[in-house]
């Protein structure tokens, strides 16, 4: 099966009804009204997905049928999910192209709300969740997939002084997480190139050994200056992980768009790189679950040699297992799939700021998580929202094209005060960004997900309005 493409990505995404049926229709939750309602909750949502349960679903029948429905013990944070998740791993698997699976873990905060069960966060005064998203995105399009895993952790109370074999027996540990996602999406299927990428809070050497085992492959951002052995003239040499590459000259330079985390927005930069093969040694103190044997990677180091003084120098020594660095096209192939890694990390932003997740108050941990589950769906919209109008062919393609005939001409007709054609794609995105707030200055650069967002839910009550006085006319029999 041919990857998709991105006509019917962007269809998908653009109109709420259809992402709720695509991701939600095949929901089993053992009754088919249950099936419908949750169906009908979703689209809801979907229109409307800012704000507390009560101004997502304004209406008091449908705000009834949604929380009797999430205190069924039929949903539950894996029911709701599953379609989803199932939809997002047969794509994985029918992918003959690069795809990755971005890793990451957010709180959810729900300290208000004080249920039992749910576990310390914060500085251990608050409660909620440690939520470990796998995130799957087309790295050349940006566009996501969708959710592959998603595990709501509790955080266990560990009394001080416990020893190392009982910390690596724990099934509450922390670090498990980064391989219990791995483990649950299995071995990659023959034809596809999937990869693991991840920040350095996945430098686990479990993790690295997981991945190894499964056939995997995985791209892992170092945290920890680690021994390894790496070959010379002289032979095996044993040293430090990060002192080897930054003993490295430079191997090739480029320009480059970068993610900067201190501006919070795109800039460009002079980036060099060099790399080796190295085999990344065991720790001395065996902390995890693995054999106890080196595991052959190839580091690379990416870096600014001269940065602008108010932004932040980069510097990324990343680990590639199973993916080879032999020339500096695969080095650079590397850097850029690293650089989609902040998709996960806006994806948890439109979670918290966009759907509000942490804002449910649910009396039951039961109600809660399959409630979650679906606004984690929901955030994938939300996100590529954002994304489609980036697209090179968002100046050319009409806005019919990917969203319903009323809205590009309620938006037009708002937008602009004469008759004209048709919007483009990226006039459709700008205008909706207006709508939401945005200036459309060049100075208050790219709009944000969150402006077309809030442009988005605006213009569904627009819609709203033109098709209920379409009903009226045609009801008085007026033209």
């Amino acid at each position: 099966m041919p990857d998709k493409g991105w006509d019917e990505l962007a269809v998908e995404h653009a109109q709420a009804g259809s992402f709720a049926q695509a991701h939600f229709g095949g929901a089993d939750l053992g009754h088919k009204a249950r099936n419908d309602c949750l169906l009908r909750i979703a689209a809801l949502i979907c229109r409307h997905p800012g704000g507390t349960l009560p101004n997502k679903l304004s209406d008091p029948a449908d705000y009834d049928a949604m929380d009797r429905l999430m205190n069924r013990p039929e949903a539950t944070h894996a029911s709701v999910l599953a379609c989803h998740l199932q939809r997002t791993r047969a794509a994985l698997a029918c992918r003959t192209s690069v795809t990755l699976v971005l890793h990451d873990t957010t709180v959810l905060d729900y300290s208000g709300l004080q249920k039992a069960g749910l576990g310390p966060v914060g500085n251990g005064g608050g409660r909620g969740y440690l939520c470990h998203n796998s995130l799957a995105v087309d790295p050349v399009r940006r566009e996501v997939l969708g959710l592959a895993n998603q595990i709501l952790h509790r955080r266990a109370r560990v009394k001080q002084g416990e020893k190392v074999h009982a910390k690596r027996q724990r099934r509450s540990r922390e670090s498990r997480l980064w391989s219990d996602a791995v483990e649950a999406l299995g071995r990659p299927a023959p034809q596809t190139r999937c990869l693991d990428v991840a920040d350095r809070g996945a430098d686990v050497y479990e993790f690295l050994a997981t991945e190894q085992r499964l056939g995997r492959s995985a791209l892992v951002r170092a945290c920890y200056n680690r021994l390894i052995v790496t070959t010379r003239a002289t032979g095996a040499v044993k040293t430090k992980l990060f002192d080897h590459l930054r003993g490295l000259p430079a191997q090739a330079q480029r320009q480059a768009t970068i993610h900067d985390p201190k501006q919070r927005q795109e800039r460009d930069a002079q980036l060099a790189v060099a790399w080796a093969e190295v085999w990344v040694q065991p720790p001395h103190v065996r902390k995890g679950n693995y054999q106890n044997a080196p595991i052959r990677v190839w580091a690379v180091r990416v870096w600014e040699p001269t940065a602008p003084p108010t932004a932040t120098a980069v510097e990324w020594m990343l680990l590639s297992l199973g993916e080879p660095v032999t020339d500096a096209a695969s080095a650079w192939e590397k850097e850029d799939w690293y650089a989609c890694r902040y998709m996960v990390e806006e994806y948890h932003k439109a979670k918290k700021t966009g759907c509000q997740i942490e804002d449910l108050q649910f009396h039951t941990e039961e109600a809660l998580q399959p409630m979650i589950a679906l606004l984690s769906v929901v955030a994938v919209l939300l996100l590529n929202l954002r994304l489609a109008y980036r697209h090179p062919e968002a100046e050319q393609r009409r806005a019919t094209e990917l969203v319903a005939p009323i809205y590009e001409e309620t938006l037009r007709r708002w937008r602009y005060k004469k008759p004209r054609e048709e919007m483009t794609v990226k006039e459709y995105a700008l205008a909706l960004a207006r709508l939401g707030g945005h200036m459309n200055r060049k100075s208050d650069g790219a709009p944000g997900w969150l402006v077309l967002w809030r442009g988005w839910m605006k213009l569904h009550w627009m819609v709203a309005g033109v098709e209920a006085d379409r009903r009226r006319r045609k009801n008085r029999g007026e033209t």
